[in-house]
């Protein structure tokens, strides 16, 4: 869709542990409003309307759609799954299919985020730093690190692992409950809802690197591209597909490539999701 820029970057050494990504998206002045959608990914969002003050965008379970007016800049960083807890001091619980204004959690400090974000919203370097610096700040006042026994299981949880959760967990040394109540607390949802998100991720990455690399999002195929993500088969992918994002592969991939393929850049997103052996 031409009127709209996405542009993706990995986040500073420093924030490695905590973020996954960093973006910013715009919709053109003149362009026609753009319905941006986010799909379940296990992961805690830092985002921030140039214009307005940032917020926090929980966990979801389920797709979420968000018109984009004509002249918008939004700016985000995505944490990894479970790395959220560090900075915002809470259960990742109690966010899940939440927004949640910044200032609610960190008061004066993410009002003056906003205003920077706002400053700088025709630099995209300065934009996403404005939020890096709210991360970092929040981080250093709470001197929490991330959950280190559930960063291993989110490793084992990815898609090109072939165990189940029950597998993972005793792997762990965690109780079938005990991991779940964990998972729940450091991610916001089960680890089995968490390794379903994963392996749809894994299959929107492969859709990702075909576009980047000028090709179709389904080469070879959506039984084979089932088959080569985890799952048992494309009947298998289709429920997975229509549960997290509200459409059929083939839906789901015709917008993917409507949207993405005019040059966004989503490579800090799909590159590591590609497993040990991209392609």
């Amino acid at each position: 869709m031409v009127g709209q820029t996405f542009r993706e970057r990995p986040p500073p050494a420093r924030l490695a542990g905590l973020v996954s990504a960093a973006w910013v998206q715009r919709v053109l002045p003149g362009a026609p409003p753009y319905p941006h959608r986010d799909i379940p990914n296990g992961c805690v969002h830092l985002v921030c309307r140039s214009g307005a003050t940032p917020c926090v965008v929980g966990p979801l379970t389920a797709p979420r759609t968000e018109v984009l007016a004509p002249g918008s800049v939004v700016v985000g960083l995505r944490f990894r799954p479970g790395a959220a807890v560090a900075v915002l001091g809470m259960p990742a619980a109690e966010l899940t299919d939440l927004v949640v204004d910044a200032t609610d959690l960190w008061g004066a400090t993410a009002l003056a985020a906003g205003e920077r974000v706002a400053a700088a919203a025709s630099g995209d370097d300065a934009a996403i730093a404005a939020l890096e610096g709210l991360v970092e700040t929040a981080w250093q006042a709470g001197a929490h690190t991330p959950d280190p026994l559930m960063a291993e299981a989110v490793r084992r949880l990815m898609p090109w692992h072939a165990g189940d959760v029950r597998s993972v967990g005793a792997q762990l040394s965690l109780s079938e409950r005990g991991f779940r109540r964990r998972c729940r607390d450091v991610v916001g949802v089960g680890p089995k809802t968490l390794q379903r998100m994963l392996r749809f991720q894994g299959f929107l990455a492969r859709a990702q690197f075909a576009l980047a690399r000028g090709g179709s999002p389904a080469d070879g195929g959506l039984a084979r591209l089932s088959v080569d993500t985890g799952y048992a088969d494309q009947a298998h992918l289709t429920r997975e597909c229509v549960r997290l994002t509200g459409a059929t592969p083939r839906e789901f991939l015709r917008a993917t490539q409507e949207t993405c393929g005019c040059g966004h850049d989503h490579a800090a997103s799909f590159v590591p999701l590609l497993g040990p052996r991209p392609g």
